[in-house]
Parts: structure tokens; C-alpha cells; sequence
């Protein structure tokens, strides 16, 4: 073989190596672009593995209320709590709700025939309530109401109460209208026969140290503001030495407040329960303060007691309700929770 010869062999088996090298590299060392997707495949598997994953369970809780969720702004929130813990826990929630004590007693029948898991239940009228509820109990159905029952809720079974005690936020708006120096109050009562509203009442003249006038419109009432508005203007322009008027719902503080300016008396307003135009009212210098008893954890918290309750034998209380309120707002605080009660939950 010449010497040329074998430069040339030399030369091609160099050239075949460093071909192969140049493959090597290739497979070893991936483009940019394949970088980037290994990257954001690395990126997304972290991040779905750091979303806590909320696992299904097999119970199912049913709510009755005292009046449909869809129709009043006061229980559309305690339903959203209950529907946000609900999917928190994974458990499936059927709600619901009447003013027809009855219909609302149906709706307990039905969750005990269906074998429901937990029942939260509000009771306005404990007495109609009290069988449907027993029927619960003796299923072996964990109870918790809400709202309204703290006085009876042990007698009747529940594990727990969740709410207010209205006699004590009553007694609580005395003071705050001592506070402004009015002598004459009127109590507007808007539904008949419910317990939680006249212990407001009597609170109120618990402490209050003027005249206490209690006023039922329940023949109008939340389903016919303008009825309300009617009537209250009619009583205020009948007897102006009201200086103070409590309302029991916010739907109806807004019927008082338009009657007020028609009545052209000036009274002050306050009102148990918030919704948007009562904050926007209050944040106006149009109403004095609101009575807040969260109605939210009203829906949430007893959702997440029966959770406890089913999967681990956790009762809350000791014994004693759950107290949600009351708290109060006013202008110094109004616009801290303006837009949580836009978005369904204040």
C-alpha cells in the first residue's frame, strides 16, 4: 500500500469518526425548542401535583331553610357557603327551602327517606319543625341547625347550632341606638310566627332605653316591597315621634329607608342583615348600621361539621352553639366587605 493510500484511509476513518461524535452530540444534547417543551412538561406535572385534589366522597347532607335560597338574598348566601364547603369536601349537597313551615318539613321527610348523611336545618317555627325532625334523629341522622333554634336545638336533637343568638343582637342595637341618644324605636317585624324575629325585638327593648314599639307587616312583607314601603310610610306619617326605626331584613330596610324620605320625618334606620344596597346605603350616611351575623358560615361551617361528624366522629360546640355573630357595620367599616357582598358571600 503507498503512502498515499494510506493517508487517504487515515483521513476518511477520521472524517467517520468525527461524523459519529457529531451524531452523539446530537442525541445527547437536545435543541432549545426541545429544552423549552421538557421544561414546561416538567413545569405543568409540578404544578398539577401541587393542586391539592379534592377526592368525591359517597355522603350527601340535605339543607332545608325557611324560605327558597333563589328568592332571598339572606339564604342565597348561607346556599353559596353551603355549596362552596360541599365542593371543598367533596360531598354532594341538596338544598332547598319554603315559608310554608310544612314545605319545609317535606323537604327533611325527603332527605330521611332518601337516607341522607346530615341534615342542616333553619327553624323559624320549631314546633311545626319538631316531628320532622325527630324522624331524623331516631334514623340515626346527624341534625345541625342554624339561624334560628338555638333555645331548642338540644331539646330537638342536633348535635349543634350555628348562628346568632338574636336576643343578644337585639340588645346590641339598643345599645348602639343609646348611643345616639334616640328615645323612640319602631321594631319592624315582617313574618309572623317566627321565633328568631321576635327575640330581636325583645333585645332590642331589652336594652333600649326609650319607648319600643313592635310593628308587624307580615300581610306585605318581603314578597311586596312596595306594600312594605306603603305601610311604613302610613305608620311614620301617623305618629312622628318615632326618632329610630330597626328593620329585621335588609330587603326591608330598603322599603323603610324609601319610606322614611316619603314620610319626610328623618328618622334613623338601622337594620339586622347586609346585601350591596344596604352597604351602599350605609357607606351614604343613609343608614346608621347593619347587623352582621355571617350568614355564609351559616352554610359553610355546618357542611364541614357533618363532614367531621361522618369521617371521624368530630363534634364542635361542647355543648354550646356556634356563634356567627353578631357583629356590626357601619361607616367606618362598610367598605371593607362592600365587594365580598357583591360577589355573594357577606
Amino acid at each position: 500500500m503507498s503512502r498515499f493510500t494510506r493517508v487517504a484511509l487515515a483521513l476518511m476513518l477520521l472524517f467517520g469518526l468525527f461524523a459519529l461524535a457529531a451524531c452523539d452530540t446530537a442525541e445527547e444534547e437536545p435543541s432549545p425548542a426541545e429544552e423549552t417543551q421538557e421544561e414546561v412538561s416538567e413545569e405543568v406535572q409540578e404544578e398539577t401535583e401541587d393542586e391539592p385534589q379534592v377526592t368525591q366522597t359517597d355522603l350527601v347532607f340535605g339543607m332545608a331553610v325557611h324560605a327558597p335560597p333563589a328568592e332571598a338574598l339572606f339564604w342565597g348566601v348561607v346556599e353559596k357557603g353551603a355549596k362552596d364547603a360541599a365542593e371543598a369536601m367533596g360531598v354532594t349537597l341538596k338544598s332547598g327551602g319554603s315559608r310554608d313551615p310544612s314545605e319545609q318539613s317535606g323537604l327533611i321527610e325527603d332527605y330521611v327517606s332518601s337516607g341522607a348523611d346530615g341534615i342542616i336545618v333553619s327553624l323559624a317555627n320549631p314546633d311545626a319543625m319538631k316531628d320532622a325532625i325527630q324522624k331524623a334523629v331516631d334514623a340515626g341522622i346527624p341534625v345541625i341547625t342554624i339561624n334560628s333554634g338555638v333555645s331548642v336545638y338540644k331539646e330537638y336533637g342536633a348535635i349543634t347550632h350555628v348562628g346568632q343568638t338574636e336576643f343578644v343582637a337585639g340588645q346590641g342595637a339598643g345599645e348602639k341606638f343609646n348611643e345616639f341618644g334616640y328615645t323612640k324605636a319602631l321594631c319592624v317585624n315582617h313574618e309572623e310566627a317566627n321565633i328568631a324575629l321576635e327575640e330581636r325585638c325583645d333585645g332590642l327593648a331589652d336594652t333600649f332605653n326609650g319607648e319600643v314599639e313592635r310593628f308587624n307587616i307580615a300581610s306585605t312583607g318581603i314578597e311586596d316591597p312596595a306594600g312594605s314601603l306603603a305601610t311604613i310610610q302610613d305608620k311614620l306619617t301617623s305618629d312622628p315621634s318615632f326618632d329610630a326605626v330597626l328593620t329585621l331584613n335588609p330587603t326591608i330596610a330598603m322599603s323603610a329607608l324609601d319610606a322614611i324620605k316619603a314620610a319626610g320625618g328623618g328618622q334613623a334606620l338601622a337594620t339586622f342583615d347586609l346585601s350591596p344596597a344596604v352597604l351602599e346605603a350605609i357607606q351614604a350616611g343613609e343608614i346608621e348600621f347593619a347587623i352582621d351575623q355571617q350568614q355564609y358560615l351559616q352554610g359553610y361551617l355546618p357542611v364541614v361539621f357533618l363532614y367531621l361528624y361522618n369521617v371521624n366522629a368530630n363534634t364542635v360546640g361542647g355543648g354550646l352553639p356556634v356563634l356567627t355573630g353578631p357583629g356590626f357595620v357601619d361607616a367606618s367599616n362598610a367598605a371593607d366587605v362592600v365587594e365580598l357582598s357583591g360577589q355573594g358571600t357577606r
